[in-house]
């Protein structure tokens, strides 16, 4: 789950990390209002959307009046920002950030985030502050200084000496910054965060040390443990149909291709996904239907495939477990007669009374293909796709 920087920032002032004064405004009206109570300018304003790149998609901006606060927030308030992170498609930015001006001397770099193959937290630091972290690791990757968490024993005071003492800060500085990285690992221990990020950490002509920026994500499987994060879900930066997924528990992803999936179990999704795109085709999203569905979720998750408009066809794919196939096959059939499904459908099932799915199918009157093997599933639906496009 992600959140707007605004947000980000009000964790970071909870938990007594230094960020410029200012406030988020949905108008201009609201952007001037706050110019005047952070006082003399210069102000930044910065476009809330759920990607990085802002900057250089022309989304923050610096206003050295208040006459300037009211054209550039006009100017950003409505804009569709396109960014590395949006795609071409972009994404309209309904909100904005107005804080006050910093005369910068440094930029730094501080992120932390999970290290899978070590399966804890790792810390990184550079001095390359306000760069993409991706560019500086694979330009100048001496320029990163990596510290792990190890879970049974918490982070140490060394690693945080090791992590901040190479950086260019002053003696007040260091201090500060010592103090600053304790407190953001006690924000991702204490949110179950799976990144934080502040790019850049500046320093200030009267060595200040600001977070200038502010990004957090977090662990969605760890959300049930905060239920107060919920509220500060922006539904204009989700996917619709992953939202109505969430809404019915569906494991759902929407993809940029045209074939719609529908499987039980993420690696089996995973697999069908990868066989797919070997035989040249592109799938147009990630749904695991779980072992424990029933018609009614079926039913649903043919509905939220065919919502998509690029969808071209469908290849279901069951193994008959927990969920038997034909508990599969009754929902199918009555998706099908909800919704009139249009395009080609083709049905894998193997497992816990596949017999019995089958003949549920061939007796239903619906127009569908049998395959015997996933690859031959991805191999027919990638070819009848491809043929209809070409």
């Amino acid at each position: 789950m992600k959140i707007h920087e605004y947000q980000a920032k009000k964790i970071f002032f909870k938990y007594g990390i230094p960020v410029p004064k200012g406030n988020v405004a949905l108008s201009m009206e609201e952007a001037v209002q706050v110019s005047r109570e952070i006082g003399r300018p210069p102000y930044v304003i910065k476009a809330q959307i759920q990607a990085g790149g802002r900057g250089k998609g022309g989304g923050v901006k610096t206003a050295r009046s208040l006459d300037e606060v009211e054209t550039i927030s006009k100017e950003i308030l409505g804009m569709t920002l396109v960014t590395h992170q949006t795609g071409s498609e972009g994404k309209k930015v309904r909100k904005v950030l107005v804080e006050a001006g910093l005369e910068i001397e440094k930029e730094i770099y501080l992120g932390i985030t999970m290290d899978r193959s070590r399966a804890c937290p790792a810390i990184m630091v550079s001095p390359a502050g306000g760069m993409d972290i991706e560019e500086v690791a694979e330009q100048t990757p001496h320029l990163i200084q990596r510290e792990w968490i190890d879970p049974s024993v918490g982070f140490q005071a060394f690693q945080a000496r090791n992590l901040i003492y190479g950086l260019p800060l002053s003696p007040t500085g260091i201090k500060a910054a010592l103090a600053l990285l304790n407190r953001l690992v006690a924000i991702f221990q204490d949110y179950d965060c799976s990144l934080l990020e502040i790019n850049p950490l500046v320093t200030t002509r009267d060595d200040r040390l600001i977070a200038l920026d502010a990004k957090i994500q977090f662990d969605d499987n760890a959300l049930f443990r905060h239920k107060d994060l919920l509220d500060l879900i922006d539904p204009h930066e989700q996917d619709s149909l992953e939202l109505e997924a969430n809404r019915y528990n569906l494991n759902y992803i929407r993809l940029n291709g045209n074939i719609g999936v529908m499987v039980n179990g993420a690696g089996l999704a995973m697999g069908t996904m990868d066989l797919i795109k070997l035989y040249g085709g592109e799938p147009a999203n990630f749904l695991d239907v779980g072992g424990g569905a029933n018609a009614e979720t079926i039913a649903k998750g043919f509905k939220i495939i065919l919502s998509d408009e690029r969808v071209r066809a469908i290849l279901v794919n069951i193994f008959g477990g927990i969920l038997r196939c034909d508990i599969l096959a009754e929902g199918l059939i009555e998706a099908a007669r909800k919704m009139h499904i249009k395009v080609p459908l083709i049905i894998r099932l193997e497992g816990t009374n596949m017999e019995k799915g089958l003949a549920m199918l061939n007796q239903s009157g619906l127009d569908f293909m049998v395959a015997q093997t996933m690859g031959e599933a991805a191999q027919k639906i990638s070819e009848l796709v491809n043929n209809k496009l070409g």
